[in-house]
């Protein structure tokens, strides 16, 4: 992320650009046709989070200026974007499964990853699905594949670290 400076935090309400808050809405020429764009990006973050087509003015050559009521349509819509886009890394990065043991007690299994460029690690963990209990802990590889039968083989081997 880059630090803001002052200027980049002042409230700024201009035709093409609108900054209040984190936000800054941006209307930029269409690369893939005629038409216009515009580009919401949050005050520190390198990209935009929401790029979308954006209405043309009255003489059909110049963009719509931007007002209030479409830059917090904007917001509302890239910060949507984003609460979607973090749900899904952490769905991606935290799979749990529950299994029956041959003891009959269930048991959650959980597999949580860390990403990491350099070093990327993950931890399995076991609980007694029933109070919650934590049962065994483990290192693994970021790759392992967590599925109720891997779950119901690391049970079965008294948690032993899987290879």
């Amino acid at each position: 992320m880059t630090e803001p400076t002052d200027t980049d935090t002042l409230p700024l309400h201009e035709d093409r650009l609108w900054r209040d808050g984190l936000w800054t809405a941006r209307v930029i020429k269409n690369e893939e046709d005629d038409g216009w764009a515009v580009e919401m990006t949050r005050q520190g973050d390198p990209e935009p989070a929401l790029v979308g087509p954006w209405t043309m003015g009255r003489d059909k050559k110049n963009p719509k200026p931007l007002d209030a009521a479409a830059f917090s349509t904007l917001v509302k819509t890239a910060s949507e974007v984003i609460r979607r886009h973090e749900q899904q890394l952490h769905a991606t990065l935290n799979k749990h499964v529950t299994v029956t043991a041959r003891d009959d007690r269930r048991v959650r299994v959980s597999l949580a990853i860390v990403p990491d460029e350099d070093n990327p690690s993950a931890t399995l963990s076991a609980h007694d699905d029933a109070d919650d209990t934590e049962l065994a802990r483990v290192p693994v590889s970021p790759a392992f594949r967590l599925t109720a039968a891997s779950a119901a083989a690391w049970i079965e081997s008294d948690y032993a670290r899987p290879r």
